[in-house]
């Protein structure tokens, strides 16, 4: 035992010195704590370090939340996740009749998805005042772009969608049956939904990066967030959740068989199944501007890893992977940077230029590539590792971003054609 505690240590160790993390991970093991840390900062502006009872912004990691609700109003007899989900809205906000609660809770509904750059939805609408039917009618209420069933497309509108079914059926606003009938009888007491405007306390501020300046997180409207994200929470709580989760509570037999199935693309009910190390592991992740998030549950051996984040750096699937590994006797891989190749200011100028009106644009300056977001408004530094391949300097990036040229000879990224160099 004390062997794994040292190799958790020292690799996480290993791998802050390579990644700035603001955060908390926690590792327990039959009610017991292998490993625990807190690191970085909850407020930089008032000094103030993050705690492992510091409350976090859990970006997708909500969405289990949502969909437990869902099956608790079907219990009630209140709904069935396998009608179609119009029954279940107001007048204002019905969707195609071929769509089911279960594919929205699945990700298998074919509704239009909205989280793509062309859109103007991360640079401006969720910046704006909430109003539900006009998001709903902007955003969400168009025609599907595949049959009902036929596809796992992730997609938060499946979720906003959720919540507002969960707030039809019910009576209550969303966050507010959420609180009375799971995190009350659960003795979640450090968990609650964000409205935007709630003073949430021992809440850790996000941030991203701006260049090599670490700053506050652009705002952005939590409100467009319902039901897809928006929880805050502590690893106290969250351990309370794998609890319930473990032990079956709050749900019947038969609405956690539902739950827990497996359906397209490995997706449950909010919630990823894989088998690993000959066992079942249910996960997911969150990731939005300044969160990184990642949940592991291993019911049968009774361990749950928990890491939360209020910066960028990390990659919170990578580390996560990481220990989990450890616990299962696997020589995980080494923390490392990409090596970074060394160009020419003349060759990186020729990746320069605007792939996306004021979304997408790789502009040089000081001798340094940055992929410039939000019309100009924040700076993310790539450094080239291979031919065309980059990834992002503060970061811990997977998969490089990749340029390439199509058959006019045009650079492409993201797969945009550059408009002007």
């Amino acid at each position: 035992m004390n062997n794994i505690r040292a190799k958790l240590e020292n690799y996480v160790n290993d791998y802050l010195q390579l990644w700035e993390m603001y955060g908390v991970i926690q590792v327990i093991r039959q009610g017991e704590v292998l490993f625990e840390k807190a690191c970085g900062y909850a407020s930089i502006e008032f000094g103030v370090p993050n705690r492992l009872d510091s409350r976090f912004s859990l970006a997708s990691m909500s969405k289990q939340f949502t969909a437990f609700a869902v099956m608790l109003l079907h219990d009630k007899g209140l709904l069935h996740i396998d009608r179609p989900a119009q029954l279940y809205l107001p007048d204002e906000l019905k969707i195609d009749e071929s769509v089911t609660v279960h594919h929205l809770l699945s990700h298998t509904s074919g509704l239009y998805n909205f989280y793509n750059f062309e859109n103007d939805f991360f640079g401006g609408d969720y910046r704006l005042d909430y109003s539900r039917t006009r998001f709903f009618r902007q955003y969400i209420n168009k025609q599907p772009v595949k049959p009902a069933g036929t596809a796992y497309d992730y997609n938060n509108s499946n979720y906003n969608l959720l919540a507002w079914i969960i707030e039809h059926v019910s009576g209550e606003p969303f966050g507010e049956f959420l609180e009375h009938h799971l995190f009350l009888p659960l003795g979640m007491n450090s968990t609650t939904v964000d409205d935007g405007c709630a003073v949430i306390m021992n809440r850790s501020s996000n941030y991203i990066k701006d260049f090599a300046a670490t700053v506050k997180c652009p705002y952005y409207n939590e409100k467009f967030s319902i039901g897809a994200a928006g929880i805050v929470s502590d690893c106290a709580d969250l351990y309370k959740w794998y609890t319930c989760l473990r032990d079956r509570k709050l749900l019947s037999p038969e609405g956690y068989e539902r739950f827990f199935q497996e359906n397209d693309n490995s997706y449950c009910y909010g919630l990823e199944h894989h088998t690993l190390y000959g066992q079942e592991r249910y996960s997911h992740g969150g990731d939005q501007l300044g969160i990184c998030t990642y949940m592991q549950n291993f019911f049968a051996e009774d361990l749950c890893i928990i890491i939360l984040s209020n910066n960028e750096a990390i990659n919170q699937y990578r580390l996560g992977g990481a220990l989990a590994d450890i616990l299962h006797h696997i020589e995980a891989e080494p923390p490392a940077r990409h090596p970074e190749l060394q160009l020419r200011e003349d060759r990186l100028r020729t990746y320069c230029g605007t792939y996306l009106e004021d979304k997408i644009q790789i502009e040089l300056i000081g001798g340094k590539l940055y992929f410039t977001r939000f019309t100009g408004n924040v700076h993310i530094e790539l450094y080239p590792v291979g031919d065309g391949e980059f990834v992002q300097r503060y970061y811990d990036q997977r998969q490089p971003y990749r340029i390439t040229e199509n058959a006019q000879g045009e650079n492409v990224f993201f797969g945009y054609a550059r408009l002007a160099p």
